[in-house]
């Protein structure tokens, strides 16, 4: 079962959305997570201070000194010594690829710390996307941290998560590429798409299999911690899988683990995160869960803060203030920050008044302000929203049609929708 909209962009990229409102998104999304990595940043900065200093102190002459790379060693499988010093679990029993059996084709992504390319495999000639990562400090930290990602991706085998295929090394450079399977779009560039609003049946599929998706995800162990649009990957086919796992953790829901609390996108974090919890569990991805299908069905984000402060307002005025009860029990580190000064009722009826009836108990579920109201994935699942997609929603489809077929300007949308 699937859903697409759009046809992939003249670079032959992901689709990512324009204008302003997309430029304001990205400019928020590139701010999570980046305080768990500013160490191998400054890391970066010290080592390259000191080996200016080294060729100063060991050089004389007229000219420059010149560093020369010299490759990495290597163990037997072809891993380099440095990487599998630091994630030799994550990779044990697979073997390298090499950068030259790939061909770039385009870049359709970048972040703070990797970038993300279009390429074809030259020995099967598929399709892959190939995410770039750089570790020229070789802090083991933030190999560490990649490792992780490693060992979470390959745990996870489902339809609705992003299948990691295989990783690339180089033997001249500290670079790593993960090679995943190709997708088309990404929920937010179909979403910013100008005059694009979702059907019914198709928020009701997307949410089906993001849902599926996390399950399967929470059933082993891990939460994503990143739930937004832009990690919501969806092929020509209207499959939808969940992709970047850079902030995702193992959890155990049985033991209480102490974990940070800057993570998810701010749009996307939950109340108990912007207040300082460090005990947390699938609360955070259901939250996150929420607000996408809220979005959806607004056609736009619905508690879209610029700063934690004014995101805990928003939320507040849509969710209510939390309950003495609530403060009792949760002891949260930000409490007495955040708390606000007037009571707020809880509105999240009111406002999405004109959503579908059937979709509102489980938004009003998944808006939960405590964390255990929440439910799980499953729950969610068999709600009335979801059960009844399964018995009539086949298969939705929009496509963009190019404006020379009609000769219109702009862009056209065209919508076939195919019902049991």
């Amino acid at each position: 079962m699937g859903c697409v909209l759009g046809s992939e962009a003249a670079s032959g990229g992901i689709t990512r959305g324009s204008g302003e409102a997309r430029r304001r998104r990205r400019s928020i999304e590139e701010s999570s997570g980046a305080t768990e990595r500013v160490a191998a940043v400054r890391a970066d900065k010290k080592e390259v201070v000191a080996r200016q200093r080294a060729n100063r102190a060991n050089h004389t002459g007229d000219f420059p000194a010149i560093e020369r790379r010299k490759p990495s060693p290597a163990n037997q499988e072809g891993w380099p010594s440095w990487l599998l010093a630091v994630a030799g679990d994550a990779i044990q029993g697979w073997t390298p690829r090499r950068a030259n059996t790939f061909e770039k084709l385009a870049k359709i992504g970048q972040g703070t710390y990797s970038n993300v390319y279009k390429a074809r495999d030259l020995i099967s000639g598929k399709i892959v996307a190939l995410k770039k990562v750089r570790f020229d400090n070789l802090e083991p930290e933030s190999v560490k941290f990649m490792a992780r990602e490693i060992n979470v991706l390959r745990k996870l085998d489902h339809p609705n998560v992003i299948k990691l295929e295989g990783l690339v090394t180089s033997r001249m450079s500290c670079s790593l590429y993960l090679v995943f399977e190709y997708m088309e779009h990404d929920l937010s560039g179909l979403a910013a798409t100008s005059g694009v609003k979702f059907t019914e049946p198709q928020v009701k599929c997307y949410m089906k299999q993001l849902l599926s998706g996390l399950e399967h995800c929470h059933n082993h162990g891990v939460l994503h911690r990143d739930i937004k649009g832009s990690n919501l990957l969806i092929d020509n086919e209207g499959i939808l899988k969940i992709a970047d796992f850079g902030l995702a953790t193992f959890f155990d829901p049985e033991k209480r683990q102490s974990m940070t609390s800057r993570v998810v996108t701010l749009w996307y974090r939950p109340p108990e995160l912007l207040l300082g919890a460090t005990f947390y569990g699938v609360g955070v991805d259901l939250w996150s869960a929420g607000c996408i299908l809220a979005e959806l069905l607004s056609g736009k984000p619905v508690m879209p803060g610029r700063t934690e402060v004014e995101q805990l307002h928003k939320i507040f005025k849509l969710c209510g203030s939390p309950s003495e009860e609530y403060w009792k029990k949760y002891k949260l580190p930000n409490a007495t920050l955040f708390k606000p000064q007037q009571p707020y009722k809880r509105c999240v009826g009111e406002t999405f008044k004109d959503f579908p009836p059937s979709s509102l108990p489980l938004v009003e579920s998944l808006l939960s302000l405590d964390a255990d109201g929440r439910g799980t994935t499953t729950a969610a699942l068999n709600s009335e929203v979801i059960l009844y997609n399964k018995l009539t929603c086949w298969l939705c489809k929009i496509f963009i049609v190019s404006n020379c077929i009609f000769g219109e300007l702009g862009t056209v949308l065209y919508y076939r929708t195919f019902c049991l």
